[in-house]
């Protein structure tokens, strides 16, 4: 049995759709309020350890697809703990990496941060560099949505922020952060439609990532294809936190507004293979954040069922392997990621 919680949620429906799609199951769906499903549906109070016990008995995974995140903390991972089973979560950052003892999970599972970013984020450079490099040296990664900010993802977005899990115009150099890089506007980059916006920061799963391939140099930006929510990003450190969430909502609706709606992952690779400098771009394109994250979520819920990943606390990408994941990606059609060879990626250009 896997136990799905916040199923009727932007990231949950989409996670339960692969997971049926992939034969896993029985599922036990678990929300706020009932909904109607073909699946084993219950109301589950988030914040209260009876409910999650109930929901959490008998199953042999629990994963979290509610939020916001940092107000459930680790209470779902601890009635999962509770109940014998293994842990996934949709998001879960640092702070709940912290919170989850390793020697509790000793035996147990927890496989944290399985969305779009962090996740996958993690895990497609991990996939180019073992697909086509004996060794890379750098990495500049271009993630752009074009979807709806739902009240959970602003409320998860900002307090991020706050966490300081990603540090503004930083990228990684010579094995270390530095502050290189600067925000710029109205570039053409290729693959993604009209002029955008670039954000360079640095999060703490990039950093992990520069660390695990041994980079050189490492670039990473956000995409904005928009100019609400850039301007929302701007001024939302001023506002409350209601007012904030609000904004970003209202932003991501008026920059979607006749748009179709849409979550592009764009990298290019520098490395040797086979004793020769090899330079290649990685292009993934999905339908949107909900579908992206969903599908990842699942895929690590798959790989725990299937015994893929070793017990104790973990981040997604640093754990699931790449390879497995992405040909499983691809072959749920929610995304498949393509390469290409020199030329390499110029920025107001094309390939």
């Amino acid at each position: 049995m896997i136990a799905v919680l916040g199923a009727s949620g932007e990231v949950g429906r989409h996670a339960v759709d692969t997971l049926a799609m992939l034969g896993a199951g029985p599922l036990r769906l678990g929300g706020r309020s009932v909904r109607h499903s073909v699946h084993d549906y219950r109301v589950v109070d988030f914040w209260d350890d009876a409910s999650l016990d109930r929901f959490a008995g008998g199953c042999r995974v629990v994963v979290n697809c509610a939020g916001p995140s940092h107000l459930i903390g680790d209470r779902v991972a601890r009635a999962a703990l509770r109940a014998g089973a293994d842990y996934v979560d949709a998001a879960g950052d640092d702070a709940l990496y912290r919170r989850l003892d390793p020697g509790e999970w000793a035996e147990s599972r927890a496989v944290l941060s399985a969305g779009l970013q962090p996740g996958l984020t993690g895990l497609l450079p991990r996939w180019a560099a073992r697909r086509h490099f004996d060794e890379v040296h750098s990495l500049v990664a271009h993630l752009g949505v074009l979807d709806r900010f739902t009240e959970t993802a602003a409320e998860d977005y900002l307090q991020g922020a706050d966490d300081g899990l990603s540090e503004p115009l930083a990228a990684w150099r010579q094995g270390r952060k530095s502050a290189a890089l600067t925000r710029r506007t109205d570039v053409t980059l290729p693959f993604f439609p009209g002029e955008v916006s670039l954000l360079p920061s640095l999060s703490t799963e990039n950093a992990r990532l520069a660390e695990s391939l041994r980079l050189l140099r490492g670039d990473w930006y956000t995409v904005l294809a928009g100019s609400h929510v850039r301007t929302a990003f701007d001024r939302v450190h001023s506002l409350d936190r209601a007012a904030a969430v609000a904004a970003l909502c209202r932003a991501s609706l008026l920059d979607l507004a006749g748009r179709e709606p849409y979550a592009i992952l764009l990298l290019r690779l520098d490395g040797r293979k086979g004793g020769a400098p090899s330079t290649r771009t990685v292009v993934l394109r999905g339908p949107g954040n909900g579908e992206l994250s969903g599908a990842i979520t699942a895929l690590a819920a798959w790989a725990v069922v299937r015994g893929e990943t070793p017990p104790g606390r973990h981040y997604a990408a640093d754990v699931l392997d790449p390879e497995t994941t992405i040909d499983r990606l691809t072959a749920t059609g929610t995304a498949e990621p393509i390469t290409f060879e020199e030329p390499a990626l110029t920025e107001e250009g094309a390939l």
